[in-house]
């Protein structure tokens, strides 16, 4: 791993940056400033929440079209005017006027922030990298968790001092000053090229297939069921962490001292998932994937003392571990490199709108009478049944590529 590092650190480098500058269009940092956000515009929680729903929807409706332009241009480029633009995005919600202007802010960040920033790092990864790209993939997904662990402190010692809005300025001036200059010169240099790669016999790529073929493909929805579950269920229980503490009485300093649990196993877990998935495939580790996150729900579901919390935690950290470099390499495996930008741009969109989705249903469930942890149950069962599907559906890809390979 050391000397596989060694000789792509750069490319290894500028993914990590990206998904860790992601961080500003994701979930966790944008709630960071959502009681001034209430509060400035008079907004009750149903209402701000109503505000990022339709928000989030418009970026994943909005992605499948800018995604596709990294078929065209390499990555770099793209992050030549898609970090200026989040940049602009921070500033934009920090001084934001009105109520407009605050939709079109959450609009562009998560369009730009959770959407562009992830996929240029997950689409480059993936085309570079052919007999190794679950290790590399493994490799820059602690980006995001490395976010996770620094961007709340920090913020929140910058707006103790200085305000809030001064949090999303020194965001905007990381962006336009470290992010923009580092990554564009890391990956001004492109990999070389597949057909360079001498591990190619042994490189897993499915039949190209273009956006349209793709859409008519029942394999590719069976696919969502299961690639689906890991943001809608992670978002949710995060969105509506207040609550489960409140219901179940926890400590919240005991509660926030578990994220730590769920940011290192995540870690460790990318980092055997990528070897795993160079070894095994992608497709053949599909049906597996999802067991911890449906054990994690039950758990949420079932178990009421705080250390029911803690086993939460590690097992998101053993699914989340597993999903990120699995779902980054299994794009390439099925539908090949020629048109991924455009097919993972859909997929990534598909995942948005989960994100979405997810804090918007189940809080509107949990306003009908239906108890969090009866919900968390129920998507214990969605990734049970998810993984039958994904059981069935991986002999079809597997024969598909097989035959695709032989003509």
């Amino acid at each position: 791993m050391i000397a596989f590092f060694r000789n792509n650190s750069r490319w290894i480098a500028g993914g990590f940056l990206l998904t860790f500058f992601s961080s500003f269009g994701q979930t966790f940092f944008i709630g960071l400033s959502g009681e001034e956000l209430r509060e400035k515009f008079d907004l009750s929680d149903g209402e701000f929440g109503g505000i990022y729903m339709i928000a989030t929807i418009g970026s994943a409706l909005t992605l499948p079209f800018l995604g596709r332009v990294l078929d065209h241009m390499p990555g770099w480029r793209v992050a030549r005017f898609v970090i200026p633009a989040l940049a602009l995005a921070c500033l934009l919600i920090a001084f934001a006027p009105n109520l407009i202007i605050l939709v079109i802010a959450l609009y562009a960040l998560r369009l730009l922030g959770q959407g562009m920033m992830t996929h240029i790092a997950y689409t480059e990864i993936g085309r570079w990298f052919v007999a190794n790209r679950g290790r590399a993939t493994s490799l820059i997904v602690p980006g995001h968790q490395t976010g996770e662990a620094l961007l709340p402190i920090g913020f929140t010692l910058i707006a103790v001092a200085l305000g809030w809005q001064a949090g999303w300025v020194i965001a905007a001036i990381l962006l336009s000053n470290v992010a923009y200059p580092v990554i564009l010169r890391l990956w001004r240099v492109e990999r070389a090229s597949q057909s360079a790669d001498p591990d190619l016999t042994s490189a897993r790529l499915g039949p190209d297939k273009t956006v349209a073929q793709v859409a008519a493909d029942p394999v590719f929805y069976a696919l969502l069921t299961g690639v689906l579950a890991p943001p809608f269920i992670g978002t949710t229980i995060f969105f509506h962490q207040d609550y489960l503490v409140e219901l179940r009485g926890y400590d919240p300093l005991a509660f926030a001292g578990a994220f730590p649990i769920m940011a290192i196993t995540t870690i460790g877990f990318s980092l055997l998932s990528g070897q795993m998935i160079d070894r095994y495939g992608a497709i053949k580790l599909l049906p597996f994937y999802l067991v911890p996150l449906g054990a994690a729900s039950l758990a949420v579901g079932v178990l009421t003392p705080l250390w029911g919390i803690y086993a939460f935690m590690f097992l998101v950290g053993v699914s989340y571990g597993f999903t990120a470099p699995l779902i980054g390499a299994l794009w390439p495996e099925v539908y090949g490199i020629r048109n991924l930008g455009s097919v993972r741009a859909i997929a990534v969109a598909a995942g948005v709108a989960a994100t979405a989705i997810g804090p918007g249903l189940t809080g509107y469930l949990i306003d009908q009478g239906v108890p969090l942890p009866d919900q968390m149950i129920a998507m214990s069962v969605w990734c049970m049944a998810a993984s039958v599907v994904l059981a069935l559906t991986v002999p079809v890809i597997l024969r598909r590529n097989l035959l695709s390979h032989e003509q």
